[in-house]
């Protein structure tokens, strides 16, 4: 069979336009502005935190140590346990103090029987004044015999009460009531002043936790809270070194009047209370939270919250120029806008300028976003509203655009 020749020309221009045809058809249609989600600049109450590492300390700390030189004949406690104040702890050997007791209740009963007779001395001296007989001289011989006697006896008696708490000093007793450690000697052997700490006991409830700060936090500190109250503006609380929180606050008490110049730093105090955990008798002992020389993490939260424009969090970006947000603004543009950061938790930023309230920030959507180029706003996720209207907190732990501060959410106690 014999097909039809087609000029070559013709097959060329078919190709071009199917060709064209093709290329229509693949590529894609003009899209739309990318839709993003928006929220608007509210202001909120924010407790204001701030964060520091410090340490617990106990309020009273004794070191035991021997007031005079005996052989430890017992130890009456428990190491490890908790005491009261009075409670004996170590038993020295008693017999040579008892003896030297006696021997200075002794010569203070001579020198008492002494000194009756020169004061019947001296009194039949001075009624023989009035007669022939009596000469002044064995008066007076007689009553500076009498008075010398006198100072005598209290010189002994003072000697009595020397050896008296010498003796005392045999049974060591506890000052405080605390926890006490383990002990340093054990019986048989012989202690004295030089021997030593034989133990140390440390208070339990409250505890001091002693802070680090700044010399420029604790200006802004000064600054935020001196005019609500000082101490009382704040409260203290305190993260574990596992990083739970622990479930007392405690308040300030106490700043240093000196700063450190090896770390530009000025020393704070607070106290916390310490309760047992359980029972003591069920647990064989008190047990407690905080222990003396444990590393925490301290907050320092006010206790009236204040107002502060926020942002979510996850609206705030940076670049070597600081941080910024995208905004909507005229005609649906997006607007860049430079802002100054507050304290900020992982979920809410506190903005300090930039931003005014009742603009619309850019939260979802920011990696299709341009300056200047238009996009579609549409309310935000729900999860996100429901973060900038709630009133708690979240759990996270603050952060800031300086080191060791932090705000949080009023409403939910941690």
């Amino acid at each position: 069979m014999h097909l039809p020749r087609v000029p070559i020309n013709l097959l060329t221009a078919g190709a071009v336009v199917l060709g064209a045809t093709a290329a229509t058809r693949a590529q894609p249609a003009a899209s739309g502005p990318p839709a993003v989600g928006v929220v608007e600049a509210i202001k909120r109450p924010i407790i204001e935190t701030s964060e520091f590492l410090g340490r617990i300390e106990a309020v009273n700390r004794v070191n035991v140590v021997a007031r005079v030189t005996a052989f430890l004949e017992k130890r009456l406690f428990e190491e490890g346990a908790e005491i009261k104040t009075g409670d004996e702890l170590y038993r020295l050997e008693r017999a040579p103090f008892e003896a030297d007791l006696a021997s200075k209740q002794a010569v203070v009963a001579q020198l008492q029987a002494t000194l009756e007779n020169a004061k019947l001395t001296t009194d039949r001296a001075r009624t023989l004044l009035g007669g022939p007989a009596g000469q002044q001289s064995t008066y007076d011989a007689a009553f500076a015999n009498q008075r010398s006697l006198e100072a005598q006896v209290q010189a002994a008696q003072a000697q009595v009460k020397f050896s008296q708490i010498n003796l005392d000093y045999t049974d060591i007793r506890s000052p405080i009531d605390g926890k006490i450690g383990r002990t340093a000697v054990t019986e048989g052997n012989v202690v004295s002043p030089s021997s030593g700490v034989l133990t140390t006991i440390v208070s339990q409830d409250p505890m001091y936790v002693l802070f680090p700060v700044s010399v420029r936090a604790a200006l802004e500190l000064r600054d935020r809270y001196a005019t609500r109250g000082g101490f009382n503006a704040v409260v203290i609380k305190v993260r574990l070194p596992n990083g739970r929180l622990y479930g007392q606050t405690g308040h300030m008490n106490f700043v240093d009047n000196t700063v450190q110049q090896s770390t530009d730093t000025i020393s704070v105090r607070g106290a916390i209370p310490n309760p047992t955990l359980h029972d003591p008798s069920t647990t064989g002992g008190a047990v407690r939270e905080l222990t003396d020389g444990e590393f925490v993490t301290v907050m320092l939260e006010g206790v009236q919250p204040v107002e502060v424009l926020a942002v979510p969090r996850s609206a705030v970006l940076s670049d070597q120029q600081g941080d910024y947000v995208f905004t909507v603004g005229a005609d649906n543009n997006a607007e860049q806008r430079r802002i100054q950061l507050g304290q900020s938790t992982p979920t809410i930023a506190a903005v300090l300028s930039g931003l005014t309230l009742g603009d619309k920030v850019i939260v979802e959507g920011l990696q299709r976003v341009r300056p200047g180029q238009p996009v579609a706003p549409g309310p935000a996720s729900q999860l996100i509203q429901s973060s900038m209207k709630a009133v708690a907190t979240d759990g996270g732990t603050p952060t800031d655009s300086g080191a060791g501060s932090g705000i949080k959410p009023a409403g939910k106690s941690q």
